[in-house]
């Protein structure tokens, strides 16, 4: 509908849910979260500070943004996402959880496939003025296996 991806866009997202890892993605297997047969979860590439681990959900299917989503996936995001959040309180022990979806240049996607972050929040955690910084693969591995043990008992089918 509302598509903005260039041509020859070679999807990272997608390679991510084939399971290939190539010099078009820098999303490893061992950053997954969760994955089902509609959605798939994952530690971020880069990180804020003092926000670390956060995770972005993805629909398993190409969908570029909000406006092609159809709502019976963003319904299995939804229960994703607070599966993820539920864990993150967990595991981080964090104070809050942040939700973030962009769509198109003028709302900051950057990634042409639909994409929801969560995020753990704490007070004074100076979220807006961070910059992320990269987050190396061994790191992002840890993270996602703290998560990963926790996201089973957290979703609700």
């Amino acid at each position: 509908m509302y598509n903005h991806a260039p041509i020859d866009y070679i999807c990272p997202f997608c390679l991510l849910v084939q399971g290939v890892e190539n010099e078009h993605n820098s999303i490893k297997q061992t950053d997954l979260v969760y994955q089902n047969d509609q959605v798939t979860s994952f530690i971020g590439l880069r990180k804020w500070p003092n926000n670390v681990g956060h995770v972005l959900t993805i629909p398993n299917e190409h969908f570029e943004n909000i406006y092609d989503l159809p709502i019976e996936v963003s319904v299995e995001i939804q229960k994703t996402a607070k599966a993820i959040a539920l864990a993150m309180k967990e595991v981080y022990s964090c104070d809050g959880v942040m939700l973030l979806q962009r769509n198109e240049p003028a709302g900051g996607q950057r990634a042409w496939h639909y994409h929801l972050h969560t995020i753990p929040r704490n007070e004074n955690d100076n979220w807006r003025l961070s910059e992320r910084q990269p987050f190396p693969a061994d790191e992002r591995a840890e993270y996602a296996l703290q998560l990963s043990a926790k996201i089973g008992t957290n979703y609700a089918s």
